[in-house]
């Protein structure tokens, strides 16, 4: 806390019950409960439990009242509280391929085993702001597809993967570091810079990505499959020896199919990017596959052509959003002693050119 002149806690005190009454804003009008905003602002909690790095709705819709809607303050918000909950295990990989798809769309394949499923999406509508939401009490008809019946639909890359045409994706058994525990040490493994870009400020990654696209990067990509479902989580039981089911998520995966002409290293063939994050977001799944991509030029033998979506560093040590803001922000806190010895050095620095140039006349 800062307390830098007499009467600073007050003031402070003061600040806080002001920003309550502002976050409660009209006593007149209804508060918002915690149901609504989980059901009605979904979007909007899955950001914040996917940056936050917390799976949680009801923490993620109480962090959003309590930022009065700023995300950022609210993945700040469930990140603290993460770090107070104990650590009772580790689950086994998640099989996105049994998913229970309520969204699958390829732009690589019309026609594929399980169909293209829509699902709950806004890029058909016409961007006009419908009037009819400000009436409340609308009927809604209810979809025709359960995510029930689309459970257990093979990934589209699989197809190209039997031609050779795309690179291999074996599954490595060695366990991943854990960003959340550890510090990121560059050079980072693919697995510690898809924790990093998955953590990320939505914004940031989705600038990079379309760094990427805009040539800044040396991709060309397809979305070879975009899947948005629940999948089931398991827990290896060392007591019974097999894992067991303690519940489901719901993700948004994407795969994206890149142009590859060939390396010293590498034979001519497809590759891949890729993107995991909690809930509905599939802006950040898209975005986190491009630059995915873009930062394994080395490892297939590309050339770095400079752009700012290959450089590691520079992505992994700016996306995150809970770091940039803090060291933004605290600017605005007091620097008094700082700026009075600034003041002084350029008070000095100005009466020696003074006196120069009175000297030199």
């Amino acid at each position: 806390m800062y307390v830098a002149v007499k009467g600073g806690e007050r003031a402070i005190d003061n600040a806080h019950a002001w920003l309550a009454a502002e976050r409660r804003g009209d006593a007149a009008v209804a508060e918002l409960s915690l149901a609504q905003i989980r059901a009605q602002l979904s979007l909007a909690v899955n950001r914040v439990m996917a940056e936050g790095s917390l799976y949680d709705a009801d923490l993620a819709a109480l962090a959003i009242k309590q930022s009065r809607g700023d995300l950022i303050e609210a993945i700040f918000l469930i990140r603290a509280y993460r770090t107070t909950l104990p650590r009772l295990g580790a689950s086994v990989p998640v099989e996105t391929a049994q998913m229970a798809v309520i969204r699958r769309v390829s732009a690589t394949f019309k026609d594929l085993p399980g169909g293209q499923v829509l699902g709950p999406t806004f890029d058909y509508t016409h961007r006009l702001l419908d009037f009819k939401l400000a009436a409340e009490g609308e009927a809604l008809a209810a979809p025709a597809t359960a995510a029930a019946d689309l459970a257990d639909v093979p990934h589209v890359t699989g197809f190209l993967n039997r031609d050779g045409l795309i690179e291999a994706n074996p599954r490595s058994a060695a366990q991943p570091a854990d960003l959340t525990r550890e510090p990121m040490e560059l050079p980072a493994s693919r697995a510690l810079r898809l924790q990093a870009i998955t953590r990320g400020d939505e914004g940031f990654i989705l600038s990079m990505a379309y760094s990427t696209q805009r040539g800044y990067g040396r991709t060309h990509a397809f979305v070879g499959e975009l899947r948005i479902g629940m999948v089931a989580v398991e827990m290896e039981i060392p007591e019974l020896g097999f894992a067991v089911e303690i519940g489901e998520i719901e993700l948004t995966e994407c795969e994206t199919v890149n142009q590859f002409k060939g390396s010293k290293t590498e034979p001519p063939q497809f590759t891949r990017g890729y993107g995991l994050v909690f809930g509905q977001t599939e802006r950040k799944a898209i975005a986190m596959s491009l630059v995915d991509r873009s930062l394994r030029w080395a490892e297939l033998g590309e050339e770095n052509s400079g752009a700012p979506a290959q450089d590691e560093e520079f992505v992994l040590m700016h996306a995150d959003n809970i770091q940039a803001t803090g060291f933004l922000e605290h600017i605005k806190l007091p620097h008094y002693v700082d700026f009075q010895s600034e003041l002084e050095l350029v008070r000095k620095l100005r009466a020696e050119v003074l006196a120069g140039t009175e000297a030199a006349e």
